[in-house]
């Protein structure tokens, strides 16, 4: 088992044939473990020697099991040879995001103040119902250190770095996650987001990503970042997305604010027509700076939704600016987080996170409070808003990838990663499902991703409507 990752940039290879394994989703590989045309040795085989040649450059990955996964991988093979699979992703190559409790496996969370050297016997929800379905498990993907900003490097492991360019960022903070997906690492992996963490790195890689409805995927342990912490699936295609949710929604006792498991199949949903949907798109939720290439690239996506036979009306829901009332639940969910640390192990932080911890001290309750009575006020008024409008359409990010290693663009001025995810961390807020779909690509070839949000409970509207997009504007894969 190899942990560390890449400090310095090395040239990737992202080259690879077009019918390899590691380029299939995890719907096909099933297909064909099933007619017998390919093995999970082969697929694992095939993104193990992905990893090995591009992870150095990438710092995709901060834990790789190549040992475990091919065992894993040949007890697969003799299980699908008898016509046995053991569950829904037998097989299936997946990567676990470095914030997510796995037995056998550290969980250091990007940081140098968590010891390797102890009992990792429990695993997180998301990861035991992984398990259960007998995924492959590659290894531990890369995330800034607990998982606190939108981009992704730490003290711990270094720079993690963009596939489509390895001068920019993946975003975050799962950045490793959708850096692996996007390269071919893998096809599935976990990711959480408490404001906009796995759909600021699809929107930058050109990957999918949804944060479902909180609570439909169970979390333990709890967050510090309370209720604006969500765990989703990151993948190529939307219809994996559907068939990791079928898998990890599945009920756990230790997250006392889980939601019931859904009666209905989100594979099975899928093909929920877009036709006669009402859906609104708003292009700067009426306040926000947009990149003109990018918002080009959204309007053509938009307008897409309307080619598939939906009503789409350019307008804005009617919430407020709510980055400082967002920033007060953050930052001082960062100071919670960390309040058990040593004097000496707090110089040992990120010193963008210590910066933030030491603001978050210095919030009163009534601050925070009326920072939960705004995000109360905005989830009621996207509660109206969606007794007229189906979905809402915006661009995920207002700009592209940028500089690697920073974690605001250059020369904008500002300090923090909130000044720059503002159509991601309202509906972190509000609670309510929002997803990423990839749209299109710059001319300097770097991707965009559109925003599809849907009213709280209404994930699978969502799925169903980015696998409609998806189809009619198929993305273009790495290689």
């Amino acid at each position: 088992m190899d942990q560390g990752g890449a400090r310095e940039q090395q040239d990737a290879d992202t080259s690879a044939p077009a019918d390899s394994p590691a380029w299939m989703s995890a719907t096909e590989l099933l297909g064909a473990y099933a007619r017998g045309d390919l093995s999970p040795v082969d697929a694992a085989d095939a993104v193990l020697e992905r990893v090995e040649r591009d992870n150095p450059a990438l710092n995709a990955f901060c834990l790789v099991d190549p040992d475990g996964v091919r065992a894993a991988a040949r007890e697969s093979e003799e299980r699908w040879n008898r016509g046995e699979p053991a569950g829904r992703l037998d097989g299936v190559p997946a990567s676990i995001k470095d914030i997510m409790l796995t037995r056998g496996w550290p969980t250091l969370r990007g940081s140098l103040n968590v010891a390797a050297e102890q009992s990792w016997t429990e695993d997180s929800p998301v990861v035991a119902r992984l398990r259960e379905h007998a995924a492959l498990f590659v290894g531990k993907t890369t995330t800034p250190e607990i998982a606190w900003k939108g981009v992704t490097d730490s003290p711990l492991y270094g720079v993690t770095r963009n596939p489509w360019d390895l001068s920019k960022t993946p975003g975050g903070s799962s950045g490793g996650a959708a850096a692996a997906v996007a390269a071919g690492m893998g096809p599935l992996s976990t990711g959480t987001d408490g404001g906009g963490s796995v759909r600021i790195p699809a929107a930058f890689t050109g990957v999918f990503a949804i944060k479902p409805t909180w609570g439909l995927v169970p979390h333990y342990p709890a967050s510090a970042f309370g209720s604006l912490a969500h765990s989703g699936p990151m993948t190529r295609t939307v219809a994996d997305a559907a068939l990791m949710l079928d898998v990890i929604t599945g009920p756990d006792a230790r997250d006392w604010g889980r939601l019931p498991s859904p009666s209905y199949s989100f594979t099975e949903s899928l093909d929920m027509p877009a036709r006669g949907l009402r859906i609104a798109y708003s292009p700067a939720l009426g306040h926000l700076s947009v990149d003109p290439e990018v918002a080009r690239i959204v309007a053509e996506a938009a307008r897409a939704f309307e080619e598939l036979g939906a009503v789409v009306e350019e307008t804005d829901p009617p919430i407020p600016p709510s980055r400082e009332h967002f920033q007060i639940l953050w930052y001082a969910g960062a100071a919670k987080a960390t309040e058990h640390l040593t004097d000496a192990q707090r110089d040992r932080l990120d010193p963008g996170l210590r910066e933030i911890v030491a603001e978050g001290q210095t919030y009163s309750a009534q601050d925070y409070l009326t920072a939960m009575a705004t995000r109360m006020a905005m989830g009621e008024t996207m509660g109206r808003f969606h007794r007229e409008y189906d979905l809402l359409l915006t661009p995920t990010m207002p700009i592209t990838a940028f500089d690697a290693g920073l974690e605001v663009p250059p020369g904008s001025g500002e300090r923090r990663w909130t000044s720059w995810a503002g159509f991601s961390y309202p509906f972190n807020m509000t609670q309510q499902p929002a997803a990423s779909v990839p749209c299109g690509f710059t001319e300097a070839g770097l991707p965009v991703g559109l925003q599809v949000v849907g009213p709280r409970h209404g994930d699978a509207l969502v799925m169903a409507a980015c696998h409609a997009f998806e189809t009619a504007r198929p993305a273009p894969r790495l290689a």
